[in-house]
């Protein structure tokens, strides 16, 4: 297994919690960005800066994650893509992307975007919260514990 991080919006402290995982089980961490990352030195640790523009760093992940790697996105159509090639996608709150949830998830997506094309005000997603890294922990926590067995 590899994890696949879609950096360039992932909040630190989930970063952060990804770094001392893929040290402790020794398993390869690789976040994807546009941009120039810092990331500590370590064998199992790589950031791979793609040029500008729009999804590059999606299409890369797309190319490059196979099943049975772990992607980290908040992205909807990006997990949804991936999900079709049987890639775990859990996003940085915690929720686990499936083939049962992932097309409702879209559908959402899809809605708001036509709402806000419309000029219709919707809120955007709640503030980053010590709940959503607990959640995003304990998920990861309960997918590397499945992958051990």
């Amino acid at each position: 297994m590899q994890i696949w991080v879609d950096a360039d919006a992932c909040p630190v402290a989930i970063k952060e919690i990804l770094f001392r995982v893929a040290e402790r089980v020794k398993l390869p961490l690789t976040l994807v960005a546009n941009r120039l990352l810092r990331v500590p030195p370590s064998p199992y640790i790589r950031a791979l800066q793609v040029p500008m523009g729009f999804d590059v760093a999606d299409r890369h992940i797309v190319q490059v994650a196979v099943a049975g790697d772990l992607v980290i996105t908040a992205d909807i159509p990006l997990a949804a893509t991936l999900v079709e090639k049987s890639v775990i996608v859990l996003n940085p709150r915690g929720e686990l992307y499936s083939t049962e949830n992932i097309r409702e998830r879209l559908a959402v997506r899809d809605l708001l975007e036509e709402l806000r094309g419309a000029g219709v005000e919707t809120s955007g997603p709640a503030t980053f919260s010590q709940a959503d890294r607990q959640a995003f922990a304990r998920q990861l926590d309960r997918l590397l514990a499945r992958r051990a067995h």
